[in-house]
């Protein structure tokens, strides 16, 4: 007996129109290409590059994306008219999106249309975008809220018209699944040509709905990275692509390794910060903090984690708080290269919970200098780097100098750096100087005060890498700032050394 063949989805991406359209993003034509470029990569089937009639700017990107003949097509957006289309055609593309809004209220308060008139310039326009060798999506806009036969008669008189694909667009994402499902089955009454969906995220239903309508029988929807869009935003391409494949068992062009990728991209361009919680894309989307999860996780990842976060380009990671538990807090520390005795463990999940409980985030920062004093395997007469001396120049119209003296294994060196300010250039001569011995990079650097007053006692928190990605913290206090960042750069330094020697040692080197 055969099984019913994996149904296949294409991805209409509207990341560069309707995307675009989120308040407070505009892109260059430069910034087009790039999404677009990288859009072709991550595998989507069509890219919607612009709306060419709104601006000499947006023809532009749409020009320079089709002059960069792209796998996936290239569609431009056009209104129900002839002079919306000119400008799709003058962009050199080879797909066009018509669109005209077909529900009573856009008719009559926005177009100021009757369903006739509407029709007709929907039939008019396709068949001039067919004349002129375009290949045609048509969006009748606001469909969810037409009235069904209407919509029907205007589908199907497109189609006859020449319209290779229709689109069914929730515009203002005041649909439900059910009404999804129903909206495509009735129009599945009046053509044979393939049907898209469009949805909205105004309820926050759209890759629901998106979902809904391709189960109905839709065999493409169009979505957005990050679900950016006007308001709400649109479907989300991530999420919408992993729901396919997880959950509906349904197959798409998308290379999901790329998602994550895609999606800092977008994010660094467009300005549009994902909250912590984004599914599949998100900060958190892979931490766990509670010590039951993390426990979970550790045992078996799918307790707790509905597939691989390596699917998606993504790792997992544990977040050390007050719900946290000794297994999540161990497999951090692994990660540092800090294997505590069960002893010194319980002592950092104590000391953790603590400082937890009065409302400090527990940073890794703060976990791995917790662990280190904990441990305590850095004694200071096993120090390879000392410092002997440091002097600093700085202060309007001065270049902010700073002068070192280090000992490297008793041996006395001296050297001077400028930078940004005292700190940055004492950290450089410092580098500069144990640079034969280990190559650092300051990964973080916070202050704090940590008393009130202008003699405030100050924290100084450091994160340094070797080239081996090996990392460690170190934190200082002192009243003088520049001091304690110098012994604590010092510190992290000889706390890199000391691992080195720890993992070679470990590995009878």
């Amino acid at each position: 007996m055969n099984s019913k063949p994996t149904m296949h989805v294409r991805i209409f991406d509207t990341t560069l129109r309707d995307g675009e359209q989120t308040p407070g993003v505009s892109l260059t034509p430069e910034e087009k290409l790039a999404i677009a470029r990288q859009l072709a990569r991550l595998g989507v089937d069509a890219i919607e590059a612009g709306f060419p009639m709104s601006s000499e700017g947006e023809a532009a990107g749409v020009r320079l994306i089709a002059k960069d003949r792209l796998s996936p097509e290239v569609y431009a957006l056009a209104r129900a008219n002839p002079h919306d289309i000119d400008a799709a055609l003058q962009c050199d593309v080879g797909y066009v999106h018509v669109f005209i809004a077909t529900s009573d209220l856009h008719l009559q308060r926005k177009l100021k249309l009757s369903r006739q008139q509407a029709l007709e310039k929907a039939v008019q326009a396709v068949s001039y975008a067919k004349d002129h060798g375009l290949t045609v999506e048509f969006s009748a806009e606001d469909a969810t809220r037409s009235d069904s036969e209407y919509l029907g008669q205007v589908f199907r008189s497109v189609c006859e018209a020449g319209a290779d694909r229709i689109n069914i667009p929730d515009t203002v994402g005041a649909s439900s699944p059910e009404r999804m499902r129903h909206v495509v089955d009735s129009v599945k009454q009046f053509v044979d040509k393939p049907i898209s969906v469009h949805c909205h995220d105004d309820f926050g239903l759209a890759v629901a709905n998106s979902l809904a309508g391709i189960e109905a029988g839709a065999v493409q929807a169009h979505v957005t990275v990050n679900g950016i869009g006007e308001r709400a935003g649109n479907a989300s391409l991530e999420e919408l692509v992993m729901a396919l494949h997880q959950l509906a068992g349904m197959k798409t062009h998308i290379d999901a390794a790329l998602l994550y990728e895609t999606s800092r991209m977008v994010a660094k361009i467009t300005g549009v910060v994902l909250q912590p919680n984004k599914a599949i894309v998100g900060d958190n989307a892979f931490g766990h903090e509670s010590g039951i999860h993390t426990h979970g996780v550790g045992s078996e990842a799918s307790t707790y984690e509905p597939f691989d976060p390596a699917i998606v380009g993504r790792r997992r990671w544990f977040q050390a708080g007050k719900h946290a538990g000794a297994h999540g807090i161990a497999a951090q520390l692994a990660e540092m290269g800090l294997f505590p005795s069960t002893d010194e463990l319980s002592q950092v999940v104590s000391k953790v919970k603590d400082l937890a409980d009065k409302g400090k985030t527990v940073t890794d920062t703060d976990l791995s200098a917790i662990a280190e004093t904990v441990i305590s395997t850095l004694s200071p007469d096993s120090n390879p780097v000392s410092l002997a001396d440091f002097a600093v120049m700085t202060g309007i119209g001065v270049v902010p100098t700073a002068s070192v003296r280090i000992k490297i294994n008793g041996t006395e060196y001296v050297s001077s750096e400028t930078g940004v300010g005292p700190v940055d250039s004492a950290v450089k001569a410092i580098q500069k100087l144990t640079d034969p011995l280990v190559h650092v990079r300051l990964k973080e650097y916070r202050l704090d005060a940590i008393t009130g007053g202008s003699d405030a006692l100050a924290e100084v928190v450091v994160r340094v890498e070797n080239d081996d990605g090996t990392t460690v913290s170190a934190r200082t206090t002192g009243e003088d700032v520049v001091r304690a960042s110098v012994e604590a750069m010092i510190l992290g330094i000889n706390k890199l050394l000391l691992k080195k020697h720890l993992i070679k040692k470990s590995l009878g080197e």
